[in-house]
């Protein structure tokens, strides 16, 4: 085959594929699951970190380390077995060991992540899942045990896979500080397809819980919302009034604008996240083909009460911060039109004034050109008698009778002299 170069991105595109594989399991076990956040700016975070947080409990069971740079592993911790993830804001441990403690979901089972260790995490605990892992027995035993575990009122039940399993949990946490999730399987299914059960379960509480956040700024942006509506909406109905000035209202408009297009940045990130979130839950509901037991509510039938109302106040929240930004654009268009408008009459007015005082000008011009005519004749025409003094004399014509003859002469001459001047300045 003839040689050809691969493309540099082509063997790291196909491995991702298969990334982050699910853990092989067989009943009965159990998993022990954290995840950890970081509260401010989590996508941003110093990953390096979070690599030497894993280390640190690798380095304290003698284990082998991931690569440099590496998002997931799996390794041996003891006598468990250890799944580790990064992920875009937080981080998750998975610690599955064989057996099953004698008290079910013993907080004990969690100290195979030492609480010093926790302690020295790179952020907050946002999900702690215990799950325990039965083999499948009779349905009344198995119901009398959810009833012992869980409570009644929010116990969501549901066997899925076509039948494989039956997957249990009331989505509350126990005194221990853990969320509990019971699998009960039949004795024929496959390792993998337990391994896959129990992760998208805990899969299902971590997105669940980051979904969450979105709805706590949700609340916090419809107080801020709840103030900016009413000054929006009074500047907006007032905008054919003329009681306060145009450009008043649109410096108060402007203001408004900038607060919350401050605001559509602030929350961008997290209710997109949001919307993310909820979809990888949704999917991986769907995913375990669920159906009834016993007439108890499902996984999905939980979510739909319970959560599905969470992530539409979510979604409320961030229409109306796009509809309020849009109808402070719209009105601060119509206001900067309106400014405008009324500019362009003011400069109508002013070139009206202009024009006045331009016609007032020319016929000042006009009078003081006559004055003008008076006061050079009149130095003109003295000029001259002197001028013609000489000649008057000899002629024996009086000075009187010469400046008589001389005066309309020379105003006849000044005038036609400026009215020259005039025509060729023109």
């Amino acid at each position: 085959m003839t040689q050809i170069d691969d493309h540099p991105l082509r063997y790291a595109l196909v491995n991702e594929l298969h990334a982050r594989p699910f853990p092989a399991l067989r009943a009965p076990c159990v998993a022990a699951y954290v995840a950890v956040k970081q509260p401010q700016e989590a996508q941003n975070r110093n990953r390096a970190e979070d690599m030497a947080h894993v280390l640190a409990l690798l380095d304290r069971n003698g284990s082998s380390h991931p690569q440099p740079n590496a998002t997931h592993f799996s390794g041996t911790i003891g006598r468990a077995e250890l799944k580790w993830e990064s992920h875009t804001e937080f981080v998750t441990y998975s610690a599955f060991s064989e057996g099953l403690p004698a008290r079910p979901f013993d907080p004990d089972e969690m100290e195979v992540f030492p609480e010093d260790w926790l302690a020295e995490a790179p952020g907050v605990r946002l999900a702690s899942v215990l799950v325990r892992v039965e083999v499948l027995g009779d349905e009344a035993a198995l119901l009398a045990k959810l009833d012992q575990w869980f409570v009644a009122e929010s116990l969501a039940v549901a066997r899925v896979v076509d039948g494989a399993a039956v997957i249990a949990g009331d989505f509350r946490i126990d005194p221990a500080g853990h969320m509990r999730f019971a699998v009960f399987v039949k004795p024929d299914t496959g390792a993998r397809r337990i391994g896959r059960i129990v992760q998208r379960l805990c899969e299902v509480e971590t997105y669940r819980a980051m979904s969450m956040l979105g709805l706590m700024r949700a609340r916090g942006l419809t107080g801020k919302l709840n103030a900016l509506d009413p000054q929006l909406s009074e500047l907006v109905s007032g905008l054919d009034s003329n009681a306060r000035p145009a450009e008043e209202n649109l410096h108060e408009l402007l203001r408004i604008s900038a607060e919350l297009e401050s605001l559509a940045v602030q929350h961008s990130f997290r209710f997109g996240a949001t919307g993310a979130y909820e979809a990888i839950v949704n999917q991986r509901i769907a995913a375990l083909r669920e159906e009834r037991v016993a007439g108890r509510q499902s996984f999905g039938e939980f979510m739909m009460r319970r959560y599905d109302p969470a992530m539409r106040t979510v979604k409320s929240a961030e229409a109306r911060l796009v509809s309020m930004a849009e109808r402070a654009t719209r009105a601060a268009e119509l206001l900067r039109t309106r400014v405008d408008v009324e500019r362009s009459a003011q400069n109508q007015k002013l070139l009206e004034s202009m024009d006045k005082r331009a016609d007032l000008a020319l016929r000042l011009q006009h009078t003081v050109e006559g004055l003008s005519v008076v006061a050079i004749s009149y130095y003109a025409v003295s000029l001259a008698a002197y001028a013609a003094y000489p000649v008057t004399e000899a002629l024996h014509i009086s000075k009187g009778m010469a400046t008589a003859v001389l005066t309309p002469l020379v105003v006849l001459g000044v005038w036609l002299a400026l009215r020259r001047i005039k025509r060729e300045m023109r």
